[in-house]
């Protein structure tokens, strides 16, 4: 069985939208991250998303674990024109389209963006590969909410709008296990 331990970033404190906008995370809270790296194996492979929120907090996570390279396929969301802009202002520009954004994810995506299935495909397409590179291992990955949200919902066979009700706090664990092309959830959103 292959377990993932996947860690959201910390905080970039953001008031609207971050996707592929490489802003650093708050890592001040050094008790927190202690709480949360002791919680985690020793023995695990790390990996992280390439964007810096993501890699710094791998970096406080990775002192004697094997690292893998960042990778490119574990980035948030896509969220094109929107990257930036807080929802009030993006409900205003395109009321529909971000209604049916939120509420009917699947292929629709925002300008110059990508849609849920994009993200799902993407991460998914990393995830297994890395399951057969490395079967049978512990592997934390450091990466966004709506790429750990992927990834619940195809173990709980959930849909995307059910996964998006699901709360995923920085700096929070979400353990996934993976066994025989079989998945199942573990610890959802654990705070250490």
């Amino acid at each position: 069985m292959t377990t993932w331990h996947w860690i959201r970033h910390g905080p970039t404190h953001a008031k609207g939208f971050v996707g592929w906008r490489d802003l650093p995370a708050d890592l001040s809270d050094t008790a927190a991250l202690a709480r949360l790296n002791a919680s985690l194996p020793r023995d695990a492979i790390l990996v992280s998303s390439d964007l810096i929120r993501a890699t710094a907090t791998a970096d406080h996570l990775g002192r004697g674990r094997l690292r893998l390279p960042h990778s490119p396929l574990l980035r948030e969301f896509h969220f094109g024109d929107w990257d930036g802009l807080g929802f009030d202002t993006i409900s205003a520009r395109d009321p529909d389209l971000s209604r049916a954004f939120w509420e009917s994810p699947g292929d629709i995506a925002p300008p110059g963006g990508e849609s849920w299935n994009q993200l799902a495909a993407r991460v998914a397409g990393f995830v297994d590969a890395t399951n057969t590179a490395h079967p049978d291992a512990h592997i934390i990955a450091v990466a966004h909410f709506g790429v750990i949200l992927t990834q619940i919902a195809r173990a709980r066979r959930i849909t995307p709008y059910q996964a998006l009700a699901q709360s995923i706090a920085n700096l929070s664990l979400t353990e996934l296990h993976h066994c025989a092309g079989n998945w199942t959830a573990g610890r959802i959103n654990h705070v250490a």
